[in-house]
């Protein structure tokens, strides 16, 4: 099977110029099939606040009523997404921008209301895999913003870690699958204080003792549940790096 490396980038990085740039240079040298998932909360926020719209977030993650909705589709899907399509091309990269409610790429229900009514926020159900095949095998590269949609006309604003970790599984059938999260450090640390400290395999059994020990914690703790996810569903490898190594094999390699 051929290899597909599948990058998740953090808002952050794709909201400033200059990361921008480097991300995009760096990604562009990719050797064979890629795709990029990427978010863009900071500047949803940005724009919501001049609109007079007040985001509110519980546990990390963003209540997306109505107009909040509007405020994550103009952004995600078109601002932040076209900058990034637009920044591929200027590197040679035959890049097309896509949401979830595009070809019907990713269907998702509306998260049900438990604790807390996060509103038009979406899990994911299906991933219409074929066309993503027959495009990313025509040497098209897809960008995909965290939007999906419910089949009914709405579109939901969906985890972008979720949709890198849903997409990933469901290419793994067709390609060989490397999934990349890049984030702010180099890896999974062993002290979050020390950047060096980075842990270069992670298993499933030492994941579970150094949770049980409190040195893996946090936001790391879906993140690296969602990575032992995709490899038992055939992701050949999961890789935690900072933006910066993309393609040099560093960072933490989920096994």
């Amino acid at each position: 099977m051929e290899k597909l490396t599948i990058i998740k980038v953090g808002g952050k990085i794709v909201e400033e110029a200059d990361s921008l740039k480097q991300l995009l240079k760096d990604f562009s040298q990719i050797e064979g099939y890629k795709l990029l998932v990427h978010g863009g909360g900071r500047s949803a926020t940005k724009l919501a606040e001049r609109l007079g719209i007040e985001s509110h977030m519980v546990n990390g993650r963003r209540i997306t009523d109505e107009e909040t909705l509007k405020v994550v589709t103009m952004v995600y899907g078109g601002l932040v997404n076209k900058n990034i399509v637009a920044g591929l091309q200027a590197q040679g990269v035959n890049a097309l921008g896509l949401t979830g409610a595009d070809m019907n790429l990713i269907r998702s229900e509306k998260r049900p209301v438990k604790d807390v009514d996060y509103g038009f926020v979406g899990d994911v159900k299906e991933v219409n895999v074929n066309f993503l095949v027959s495009l990313i095998s025509q040497g098209v590269v897809p960008v995909l913003a965290p939007l999906t949609h419910d089949k009914e006309g709405h579109m939901l604003n969906t985890n972008a870690d979720t949709i890198a970790g849903e997409t990933a599984k469901a290419l793994a059938k067709s390609f060989d699958v490397s999934l990349v999260y890049c984030f702010e450090k180099r890896g999974v640390l062993m002290d979050e204080n020390d950047d060096n400290s980075v842990i270069p395999r992670l298993n499933k059994a030492d994941f579970e003792r150094l949770v049980k020990e409190k040195i893996i914690q946090g936001g790391m703790i879906p993140k690296l549940e969602n990575s032992f996810a995709s490899i038992e569903a055939g992701v050949k490898e999961v890789i935690i790096t900072s933006a910066s190594e993309i393609g040099q094999n560093l960072g933490t390699v989920v096994v």
